[in-house]
């Protein structure tokens, strides 16, 4: 588990995450109808280069991509490729990037064209959820309390949370100690410091929670192929409250 010694470090950091935060938003406006998602990828590579930085997911126990591009009932690790993307699609996207060794790491999920008011109510309880988790992210608190808010809002929505998949603590590496899951009882795990990173990440589901691996190792789909949405940023902890590290501040 990192805990950020100095302003430097947190420089670092505040860095590669801007790099995600940017990438997410250049990547996000040029998906439309019949865009193949391996395009989403090559400029993902593109951008995060031009930015002095490397892609986090690329080559990460054998991924083969930068960015994770997952589509409807795939709720996280669909990997790019010749699939052209449509309207009416809920697309997810997943980025990571290293500045001088230091990670950031990052997802939204955004609608194509005109879906149900059950899919716009998935994406918005699955955004606000994660509003709920960062809110818990103070001094004091513990793991199971960002958790804990997370699944409580998402299941007053009559939404499933993801059990398979969690948030993690992030730093010198992509996936660090605590696992920071989306659902559990409050006032358990790791008590919450200043200086500690995490990646907090709700995955939410229109029907069942469960969720399987497809053939090509990677991509998970919910079990009932329901729709899925996925919203995370990078947090530090700070004596004022948590910083959004990945927050895309327009210029």
């Amino acid at each position: 588990m990192i805990e950020l010694k100095n302003e430097q470090e947190l420089k670092r950091m505040r860095q590669a995450a801007r790099v995600v935060a940017g990438l997410l938003k250049q990547v996000s406006a040029m998906v439309r109808p019949g865009i193949k998602t391996k395009a989403l990828d090559e400029a993902a590579i593109a951008y995060i280069h031009g930015q002095g930085a490397k892609p986090a997911f690329l080559g990460y126990r054998g991924y083969p991509a930068s960015i994770c591009v997952s589509i409807n009932e795939e709720v996280v690790h669909g990997i790019p490729g010749e699939r052209r993307i449509r309207s009416g699609d809920v697309v997810s996207i997943d980025a990571g990037a290293v500045v001088e060794g230091f990670y950031g790491d990052a997802a939204l999920t955004l609608a194509l064209g005109e879906i149900s008011s059950q899919a716009q109510a998935l994406i918005q309880t699955t955004q606000q959820a994660l509003t709920q988790g960062i809110a818990q992210a103070v001094v004091g608190n513990r793991i199971s309390d960002i958790s804990h808010a997370i699944q409580r809002h998402v299941e007053q929505q009559g939404f499933g949370v993801v059990r398979e998949f969690v948030g993690h603590g992030i730093g010198r590496a992509l996936h660090e100690e605590p696992p920071v899951p989306n659902f559990g009882d409050p006032h358990l795990g790791p008590r919450l410091q200043v200086g500690m990173v995490l990646a907090i990440e709700p995955m939410v589901t229109l029907g069942d929670y469960r969720v399987q691996v497809l053939a090509d190792g990677w991509t998970a789909v919910t079990k009932d192929r329901s729709l899925a949405a996925h919203f995370e940023h990078t947090i530090a902890i700070t004596e004022q409250g948590p910083e959004i590290l990945t927050l895309c501040e327009d210029k």
